[in-house]
């Protein structure tokens, strides 16, 4: 079988004489060595010649060597000459991606001005200070160079010999040059560049100096330059003699003076936590942030909101190991499992592994496999556990060491099999080298965004002191705000007549900062406090807009903006305005204002928006367009063509290794796989199968539990809402790259390639479905079925069993490994525990070679998304405004820095933390707009005023607010229910519910649609997920499609007509949770316009002092209480006191419990209870009979009232005027027109009757089925009218019945065989009996094919693993058919020189009896006491003899008397036995007829009979193939 294996070189087996897999590929035609690597994951010695041809450059230069490989030029001197004149990054990128580079740099020899240039050309590289990774992997290269090691320093020394003026005159930029090289060059990789370094440092010092004598000029910072390299490198020589210096992530900086003692400058801490904050008992340094007065300079100011972020997500992590720490040591005194501990600020995953590596768009991640079954309870589609960005924290030595990585990616489905996508920090990729596929960690993860603390955290140790805008107000605290430097400019003026009010006049330009010459409320359309705010943010170079919700901030925010787009050659300077929000909600709305009146030239960064509108605007979008890259910059072209090429070659090579690995998961390995990774003794061993009479028995208990919550509705029966994990990585997700769109082709292209290697390399594949299986067996021949029909019967189990046991991590030491010769004497358990051993060695040898090309990917992978920033800045460019989330900000912040917006709006401004701001802003900033969160325009008062004073000291109603109308159908528009039903407690620790709210909430949504309301005039809003779903299992979506359910955290920005607020805390510890949180409450109050309904705990709210003073507002206007009035629209004294989702029932249809009583317009009266929808009843359907009269004859309408009456369909008899026959006809159809249904008393022309009715046409085609003579003589029954067509005979549908030579009739017809001129194959199975003894299962052929059954032929050394129709390999073993009387000489497989000896065996059994068998064979299982009736059960006549001695065959266990069974087995020898007893054939069982294949005793007989049927074969074997 030859199989296609497209994407993989895959790993071939051994080649074993003794396998039946790999003489069945022998007919390929091609070897398949030729595709694959080995079992160890080797690559191949050819195919990357190829794999090079067709593949683009530098553009120039490139040829072919004599061998045919690519040619490469080196960079020339006019290139690099012309590489001056580019920017730092365009420098920088050339070089890093050119091949030609490191050619010239590994030359032998190079011209003095050549590298002169090369050092002034990398100078001018490694100033581009965006490109990170680029620029390191540009000094990676020129480190590991002859240029850097030999060359340079040869032409240091050769500086002080040389006397060519003109170059001597550029010796003192030079010489700053290379101190410069060194210096950037050690900085980056102070380990493995500190000998080249320091030996350069000792050469310059001399050459300086001699320069400086013969007259050269030296640069006065030359020495002050060489003396900080020199310092460098005497500490990191200190360092290495100390063995501190182990890796080149050691970083060195000055300490920092205004830290306080004992503390590290904010610029080195770490931002990871360390091993000391969590061992050690210490607070943190932390300065308060001053908020009344100024800081002592911006070094402080930066330092202060670095430590205080900082410490915002360290703290959960560092507590909650601390606790872990702690609670290990009490496991051991109280007894309480790890487990079955809860953490408050962290979550714990257990015996979590490191599977393979996996290649994405953002470098490596690992898939990672933990303990899913603690965690059964969680519901991973909203669960907020291991969301996109989350930190977690590996260990396996309770924190002494330890692994940072992040989410990124999560599939629920995954999840709950345990497994999710990690990606891992800098400095813990660089430690996954000595990490064992074995080792098990324990995985902590904390919830906060790591992401966007990271970049936020890694800007403010970047930021240059000398470059925060407004430190003036920021860290000075100056209180009178400039106007923007660009307003400055005499002469400045601003048109503001685009944001004039519909119908007022245009008016001329003006100077903004002249007062009185600014319009007046009216004409902009806007009240006093938003002009205000209006010309507070032209006119100031810092503004803050604040305003509660509803008060018009966006829309002022809208109109500012306009107002500086429209007079953007002001500000603009060629470069776009910055919009920052908090959310992608908010943002989508700004944006979309904005294109209310700019429709070109907005960039919207992020991943996710639901904006159809801003869709064409995505930055993914406009780079994927068909023209984008045609208009790069040819070297970010040439750049991102180069490293995508070696990202593909890595992924090619990463990917056929992980496969490996994942085939190693998936099953037990195939032996051949493993045979590097065991001892030959072991190997050999292995290959000797043991001859076993009863296949292992393996009995495992499964238990399977069903949790049924009684009946409940389908999800897709139920309302959609969005998933709160969904919700909260669409926040996080800023770039589609990092978590895009899935090549679903690919995947499923890579899952195949892995089932493909799968089925060759796995003996036993876990993954396989058991129908699959089951196939695969039929098309096995009947013997191979009998073979493993017990295995089959015990497959679950066997499978269940493998499972479990490759779960377990526990392998045999080596010292065991080394005292174990023969694998097969081990106990199952030890035998898979050496199997671990063995599949460990396997893995640890693949992760291994995996990590070469991991660094290589990563490190490609790195640079590419650094030339996609570049890409991205193209975009923006030439954008007029760019819309980001704050966390887009925080991550494209390197990218602001080189933007440089000088006009920044912040959207949600009180969401923000002042440290995302400040590393937002870039030092070009000259004007900063922040709008957050007092005249409203949403509430109406009665809800408003639970925000004053209580949250806001003053808020003022704009009048629209004031003709809202009533709510329908309850009394009051506000009303809080108070009840005291305890809330339920989420498994996953962190949610909450409360079933009584959820069942009121829902109960007081129907009612309310019940008034009248659209479904998507009512949100209902709750403060936790849990009560979310709990909600969402109560509405099903026919009753409920179009209300909107949320968190109240997701429904910042939103509003609706009416607002239903589930609070769901109630508890005994009075615990209000989110509760005491201000805005989030202000958040939860101020969602409605019209009405607002809430149900809680109110008693246990009052405790909190906000809650307590809101209540106090309540109950001025009795707006709280235990029921919510209820009170009928049609029957105003009918009111009903709902407490419960059961007093609602008062009301079934939203009135109350009187009958409706509404006369309807067909007289009926309407039957439903009093309801207030469809007050006039004009899409009532009345279900009575209708009682209109039809006709003249008083017939009435026989269909409901509510259906049209038609014409009348009472059935009459009348009398058909064609035929006469009497019919019942429907009172208004004239007869004339009826079609009598009478059958036809016609004959058709062939004398059969007709079978159509009589009104309609009698049938032109016959069906009677006739007899109808064929021309082939056969006759067969057919319908008439075809029997009597003549031109189209039907075909004989009559069996051949011919005898076909092999004795069976043809299974074909008449017409199909052509009367009898040809015949269809013979479809019987043949079953005939082979030589070897199975039977042919073979379609019937003239001659039987070679059996494809596995071989049954073994001895007691080892077991054929051939199939039955090739040669067995003779076993050479000595013979073990010894007794104290006889032994025999001989080979195993050669005829034994020895008799059978005729000695009763006088071994005892275990039942206490003396053996009934003879010396030198097997004793016999039975005993003639205990097993009287079986052993004395006559068949050859002397069984019941007191002194018969019996044998039992060792391949079917049955009894026979030993001189019967002897002359039986000696037939064949006798001329007189029967011809079938002559025949070349195994002797067969007496009694079951199996094949006697096992026998020491009659060996002879059993060999030469082999022998026969071997010699047999080969004299065949060319006839029949």
């Amino acid at each position: 079988m030859q199989q296609n294996f497209p994407n993989y070189l895959l790993p071939a087996p051994l080649n074993l004489s003794n396998r039946p897999e790999n003489m069945g590929h022998q007919p390929a035609s091609r070897s398949m060595t030729d595709l694959r690597v080995g079992p160890q994951g080797e690559e191949p010695q050819r195919g990357r010649v190829e794999a090079q041809r067709g593949r683009g450059g530098n553009g120039r230069g490139r040829g072919r060597g004599r061998d045919g490989t690519p040619e490469v030029r080196k960079l020339g001197y006019k290139m690099l000459e012309g590489l001056l004149e580019r920017e730092a990054s365009e420098v920088a990128i050339t070089l890093s991606s050119s091949t030609g580079l490191k050619n010239l740099l590994d030359d032998s020899t190079m011209r003095s001005d050549l590298v002169q240039l090369v050092c002034q050309v990398l100078c001018k590289a490694f100033g581009s200070r965006i490109d990170r990774k680029i620029v390191l992997h540009l000094a990676r290269i020129v480190k590991d160079s002859k240029f850097f090691r030999n060359i340079l320093p040869y032409h240091v020394t050769g500086m002080m010999s040389d006397y060519a003026q003109a170059r001597r005159e550029q010796y003192p930029q030079h010489l700053s040059n290379i101190i410069s090289l060194l210096s950037e060059v050690l900085n980056m990789f102070p380990q493995s560049s500190i000998q080249s370094v320091s030996m350069l440092v000792a050469l310059l010092k001399p050459t300086v100096n001699q320069l400086r004598a013969t007259g050269v000029d030296i640069l006065p910072s030359t020495d002050e330059d060489l003396e900080r390299v020199q310092g460098l490198v005497d500490h990191l020589q200190e360092k290495s003699r100390e063995g501190t210096l182990r890796s080149d992530n050691y970083s060195f900086l000055a300490a920092d003076e205004d830290a306080p003692p004992g503390e590290e400058d904010f610029r080195t801490m770490s931002i990871y936590p360390t091993i000391e904050e969590f061992h050690l008992d210490q607070k943190p340094f932390l300065r308060p942030n001053i908020m009344s007065q100024s800081f002592p300079n911006t070094r402080i100011y930066l330092d202060t909101h670095f430590r205080l972020l900082r410490e915002d997500f360290v703290r959960p992590l560092r507590e909650g190991v601390k606790e872990i720490l702690r609670n290990q040591h009490s496991e051991t005194i109280d007894g309480i499992p790890m487990k079955k501990r809860r953490f408050d600020d962290i979550r714990i995953y257990f015996d979590t592994r490191l599977v393979l590596p996996l290649c994405t768009p953002t470098g490596i991640a690992y898939k990672v496999q933990f303990d899913p079954r603690p965690l059964q309870f969680v519901r991973w589609e909203n669960s907020k556990r291991l969301i996109y960005g989350s930190l977690v924290c590996l260990s396996m030595d309770n924190f002494e060491t330890f692994l940072f990585a992040t989410v990124t990616d999560r599939d629920p489905t995954l999840l709950r099999k345990g497994q999710v996508h990690l990606c891992f920090s800098s400095e813990s990729r660089a430690r996954l080298a000595r990490i064992q596929p074995s080792d098990s960690f324990l995985m902590v993860e904390t919830t906060a965004y790591f992401e966007a603390y990271r970049y936020v955290l890694e800007g403010l140790q970047e930021q240059d002191e000398n470059d925060v805008p407004f430190q003036r107000y920021i860290v000075e605290c100056n209180t009178d705000v400039d106007p923007p430097a660009y307003l400055r400019v005499e002469g400045r003026s601003y048109d503001l007549s685009s944001i004039m009010a519909e119908g007022q006049e245009k008016i001329p330009p003006f100077n903004p900062l002249t007062p009185h010459a600014w319009p007046d409320e009216e004409k902009v359309g806007l009240d006093e406090s938003q002009l205000q705010a209006l010309k507070l943010a032209l006119t100031n170079e810092v503004a803050i807009i604040q305003g509660p919700p509803g008060t018009g901030k966006t829309h002022v925010g809208l109109k500012i903006a306009q107002a500086l787009l429209n007079n953007h050659e002001a500000w603009s300077n060629n470069c776009p305005m910055l919009v920052v929000c908090y959310t992608n909600h908010a943002l989508d709305q700004f944006l979309e204002g904005i294109h209310g009146f700019l429709k070109r030239g907005i960039v919207r960064v992020g991943g996710r928006s639901n904006s159809e509108t801003l869709k064409p605007f995505g930055l993914r979008e406009l780079t994927r367009a068909s023209n984008f890259r045609k208009n790069l910059p040819q070297h970010l072209r040439r750049a991102h063509h180069e490293i995508y090429t070696q990202m593909e070659a890595a992924e090619e090579l990463l990917k056929r290794q992980s496969a490996q690995l994942e085939c190693s998961l998936r099953g037990v390995l195939r032996e051949d796989f493993l045979e590097r990774y065991m001892s030959p003794q072991h190997w050999d061993s292995l290959c000797l199968q043991p001859v076993s009479a009863t296949h292992t028995q393996t009995h495992t208990h499964t238990h399977t539990h069903t949790h049924t919550d009684g009946p409940q509705l389908n999800d897709e029966e139920l309302i959609d809402i969005d998933e709160e994990a969904d919700l909260i990585q669409a926040e996080r997700i800023v770039v589609d790259a990092e978590h895009g769109d899935k090549d679903w082709k690919k995947l499923k292209q890579d899952q195949k390639n892995i089932a493909d290697m799968a089925e060759l390399m796995l003996a036993m594949n876990l993954n396989d479905p058991e129908p699959q299986e089951a196939a695969q067996n039929r098309a096995q021949s009947q013997a191979d079925q009998e073979e493993w029909q017990m295995q089959g019967h015990q497959k679950k189990k066997i499978k269940q069993m493998a499972k479990k046991e490759l779960r377990k991590t526990s392998a045999m030491s080596e010292q065991q490994e080394r005292q174990t010769r023969n694998v097969w004497i081990l106990n199952l358990k030890d035998r898979w525990r050496l199997y671990r051993l063995w599949v460990l060695r396997y893995r640890t040898d693949l992760r291994a070679k995996a990590l070469t090309s991991e660094q290589v990917y990563q490190d490609a992978a790195e640079r590419l998304n650094e030339i996609r920033r570049r890409e991205d800045l193209c975009v923006l460019r030439q954008a007029r405004v760019v819309g980001m989330t704050t966390t887009g900000a925080a991550k494209y912040r390197q990218a602001l820095q080189e933007l440089q917006p000088r006009l920044v709006i912040v959207e949600e401004a009180a969401e923000v933390l002042e440290a995302h701001t400040i590393t937002t802003l870039s030092k070009a900033c000259q004007h900063l707009i922040l709008i957050g969160d007092h005249q409203q325009h949403r509430m109406r008062p009665s809800i408003a005023r639970l925000l004053t004073p209580h949250i806001y000291e003053t808020l003022e109603n704009h009048p629209s607010v004031l003709e809202y109308d009533n709510v329908k159908g309850v009394l009051t528009n506000l009303f809080f229910v108070d009840h005291g039903q305890f809330e339920e407690e989420i498994k996953d620790g962190r949610s909450h519910q409360n079933p009584h709210e959820a069942q009121f909430v829902v109960a007081l949504c129907r009612y309310l649609m019940l008034q009248g309301y659209k479904p998507s005039q009512i949100t209902i809003l709750t403060t936790y997920t849990g009560q979310l779903h709990c909600l969402r299992k109560l509405m099903p979506s026919p009753n409920f499609s179009g209300v909107k359910v949320h968190v109240v955290d997701k429904y910042q920005g939103e509003e609706n007509d009416i607002i239903i607020l589930s609070l769901v805390r109630s508890n005994l510890q009075r615990r209000v949770g989110f509760l005491n949180i201000s805005n989030r409450v202000c958040v939860a109050l101020s969602r409605a316009k019209m009405g607002l309904f809430c149900i809680g705990n109110m008693d246990m709210l009052s405790s909190v002092t906000l809650w307590s003073n809101i209540l106090h507002t309540l109950r001025e206007s009795d707006q709280v209480g235990r029921a919510l009035t209820l009170s009928c629209q049609n029957h105003p004294d009918k009111q009903i006191l709902a407490s419960c989702s059961d007093d609602f029932r008062g009301a079934p249809e939203g009135g109350c419990d009187q009958p409706c009583q509404f006369r309807l317009d067909c007289g009926h009266v309407c039957t439903r209870m009093c309801h207030p929808y469809d007050v006039e009843h004009k899409e009532y359907k009345c279900m009575k009979d209708c009682q209109k009269v039809l006709c003249e004859l008083k017939h009435k309408c026989t269909r409901r009232c509510y259906k049209e009456c038609g014409e009348c369909q009472v059935l009459l008899d009348k009398i058909i005027p064609s035929c006469q026959h009497s019919q019942k006809v429907p009172c208004h159809l004239d007869p004339e027109k009826f079609v009598c249904q009478e059958l036809c008393q016609k004959t058709l022309p062939c004398d059969h009757p007709c079978k159509a009715a009589c009104g309609e046409s009698c049938t032109a085609q016959c069906k009677v089925r006739v007899q109808m003579q064929l021309k082939c003589g056969h006759v067969q029954e057919e319908p008439c009218f075809i029997s009597r067509d003549h031109r189209r005979e039907p075909n004989c549908k009559t069996k051949c019945g011919t005898t076909l030579e092999c004795g069976h009739p043809c299974p074909g017809t008449c017409h199909g065989c052509f009367q009898g001129r040809l015949h269809k194959a013979c479809t019987h199975k043949c079953q005939q009996t082979l030589v070897c003894s199975h039977q042919c299962r073979e379609p019937c052929v003239r001659d039987c094919p070679p059996c494809s059954v596995r071989c049954e032929n073994r001895c007691v050394h080892s077991v054929c693993m051939k199939t039955c129709g090739q040669p067995c390999a003779p076993c050479n073993e000595p013979c073990e058919w010894q007794c104290p009387h006889h032994s025999c000489t001989k080979l195993c497989h050669e005829p034994c020189d020895r008799p059978p000896c005729s000695v009763p065996c006088n071994n005892t059994l275990r039942c206490g009896h003396r053996c009934i068998g003879l010396c030198g064979d097997p004793c016999p299982n039975k005993c003639r006491i205990c097993h009287k009736d079986e052993v004395t059960e006559i068949f050859f006549g002397n069984e019941d003899d007191p002194d018969a001695c019996f044998i039992q065959l060792e391949d079917c266990k049955h009894l026979f008397e030993a001189t019967g069974m002897d002359q039986y087995m000696n037939l064949d020898e006798d001329q007189g036995a029967e011809l079938d007893q002559r025949a070349i054939r195994l002797k067969d069982c007496p009694r079951c007829r199996t094949p006697i294949r096992r026998n020491l005793r009659y060996g002879t007989h059993i060999n030469r009979s082999l022998a026969a049927i071997s010699s047999l074969c080969d004299e065949c074997r060319p006839v029949i193939t």
